[in-house]
Order: C-alpha cells, then sequence, then structure tokens
C-alpha cells in the first residue's frame, strides 16, 4: 500500500540535515499541564487558527515565513492546549480563514507542504501537532464502542464516552517510508499512477496490524517491485499528520538488484537510478520536496551515508 507524499518540485536533493523538517521541535508538550483546568494557568495564550483544508495564517518576514498567533487572555473553548515555549502557553483551534489575525494583517493561508521547510523549529513543531490533533478531533467525535457523542477533555487530549466513560486517546497510523539499493551505487525509486510522468520517490506503505515495521518493508518492497531485501535499518521518523501518519524512515539493501516486478494496482513506474543521475538531475524531472521524510533519505543516500 503506497503512502501519498505532496506535489514535488522539480530538482535534484539539496539539503542532508539529521532530523527531516516536520520531526523538528522547540516546545514542551508539558502532558501533567493537560490535566489541569486552566493549562494557562491566567497566562495570556497564542492560539493558532487552522482551517479544514489544514492551512494556517502566514507573513514573510525578512528570515522567512511565519505563523500568525492570536493571543487570547485565556484558554479559549474548543481549543487544544499545544505546551509551552519560553513560558508561553500555545494553542490550536479550528476555525476559518480571515485577512487579520488580531488586526494583524496575513500574507496567506498555508500548510505544512507549502512553508513547513521553511519554518523555524518552534514554528514548525507547533504547526504538525496541530494540524496532527485537529484532525484527529474532526475524525473521531463519536465513541467507537456505542456511538455517543464524546466529551472532551484534558485541554484537548482525551474523549470520552459518557455512557461507559471509556477513554480515547489519539491515535497515529504507522507507516514505513525505505529507500532500497543495490549495495553500490543504484537506488530504486517508484511512482503512483494518480502522479503525473517524470514523478518519483522511495518506496512506503502502511504497517499492518500484527506487523513489525522491519517485516513491513520486506513485505512492502516485495509487493510493489518484487524484490527482496536484506539488512534493514531504521534511519528517522516523522510526523505526517494527512490525518495521521508517522513515517518510520529506514534503508534496505537488494538481495539481488534484477528485474522489477510492478504491482499495477500500487505502482504505475519503477527503475533503477544511480547517484551520479540523481547529483547531475540527469534521472527523475521531479523529486520529494525537502519537507518530506522521504527526500531527507534520498538526500541522505546520495551524500553516500548509507552503503
Amino acid at each position: 500500500m503506497s503512502v501519498p507524499e505532496s506535489a514535488w518540485p522539480e530538482g535534484t536533493p539539496n539539503s542532508t540535515g539529521s532530523v527531516p523538517v516536520l520531526s523538528r521541535t522547540a516546545h514542551d508538550r508539558t502532558h501533567l499541564g493537560r490535566a489541569l483546568p486552566d493549562p494557562a494557568a491566567g497566562r495570556p495564550v497564542r492560539v493558532l487558527t487552522v482551517d479544514r483544508e489544514r492551512t494556517a495564517p502566514v507573513r514573510e518576514g525578512d528570515g522567512g515565513p511565519y505563523l500568525v498567533w492570536d493571543e487570547q487572555p485565556e484558554l479559549p473553548t474548543g481549543a487544544v492546549f499545544l505546551g509551552e515555549a519560553d513560558g508561553v502557553p500555545y494553542a490550536a483551534v479550528r476555525g476559518e480563514r480571515s485577512l487579520t489575525v488580531n488586526g494583524r494583517p496575513v500574507d496567506s493561508w498555508s500548510g505544512l507542504r507549502e512553508v513547513g521547510a521553511d519554518l523555524d523549529d518552534l514554528d514548525a513543531g507547533l504547526l504538525v501537532q496541530a494540524v496532527a490533533i485537529l484532525e484527529w478531533h474532526d475524525r473521531h467525535r463519536f465513541s467507537p464502542t456505542t456511538g455517543a457523542a464524546t466529551t472532551i477533555e484534558r485541554a484537548g487530549w482525551v474523549q470520552r464516552d459518557p455512557t461507559t466513560g471509556h477513554e480515547f486517546f489519539p491515535r497515529t497510523d504507522p507507516a514505513v517510508i525505505m529507500l532500497v539499493h543495490d549495495g553500490a551505487d543504484r537506488v530504486v525509486l517508484g511512482r503512483q499512477a494518480v502522479w503525473p510522468p517524470g514523478r518519483f520517490s522511495i518506496l512506503a506503505g502502511f504497517v499492518e496490524p500484527g506487523e513489525s515495521a522491519e517485516a513491513a518493508v520486506a513485505r512492502e518492497v516485495a509487493e510493489e517491485v518484487g524484490l527482496r531485501v536484506t539488512d534493514v535499518r531504521y534511519v528517522a521518523s516523522q510526523p505526517w499528520p494527512f490525518p495521521q501518519s508517522l513515517m518510520l524512515g529506514f534503508v534496505a539493501r537488494a538481495e539481488e538488484a534484477g528485474e522489477l516486478v510492478l504491482d499495477p494496482d500500487e505502482i504505475e513506474e519503477a527503475r533503477w537510478f544511480t547517484r551520479d543521475e540523481l547529483r547531475s538531475g540527469a534521472g527523475p524531472r521531479a523529486l520529494p520536496p525537502p519537507v518530506s521524510i522521504a527526500r531527507h533519505i534520498l538526500d541522505r543516500w546520495v551524500a553516500g551515508e548509507f552503503s
């Protein structure tokens, strides 16, 4: 099962940071504060509005884009407490787009795909968290056991079935994303049928119930391109809240770097590419953008980190 990536720009790999860009964080989630009646304890709260298109208000500054926060005297009704940074509480709320936020102009309403790689660590981590938790609330408004509308507790981090008292917590779907190489100088890249011609990425898929992440890597590669892999190694993880995935990144070596046998329901095209092709731009016309962990892993392989 393939996991969709964002729309990919033209270009070749160009960054080799040690942390995937959407895994950055600079705030304390303050999980103990969620149990308090007022996690903000009377302090002004910075509140981020996220619309149903998963975009938030953004301004362009000299140092790049930054989020536009609305300062409120207390945690608003319906807002989810995100945590603190430098003693300042932060929260997120679902809302509609506007031209201004508390009198300040907004340059654009943008999402993680558009600005996630350019935000600073604090804004990036808070926006990922905000999108993920608000998506959970939108999709899990009723108890899965009784169908009753749930009540919200712990500053937005628990839903409770009012008839049984059962608590429900935010869920994350684990998915594996893996770079398959030949142990030398070639890597497998593929693309889904819904992507335009020339758009390629590394392989990915969801972890099935009762399956380890490493077993999912081997299964997905065999299903999608017909290769057996070994030396499966973990690289990094990155949240991908579209709506609720956690991407677990791996590299794996093909036992035999032979012909690819594709699953036509998952992969329309796949082939081996060399490092030189990727470095020179002679490979795919489009690669994953910097915001994706696919690009992070691919960049590091091109730089010679994995063999």
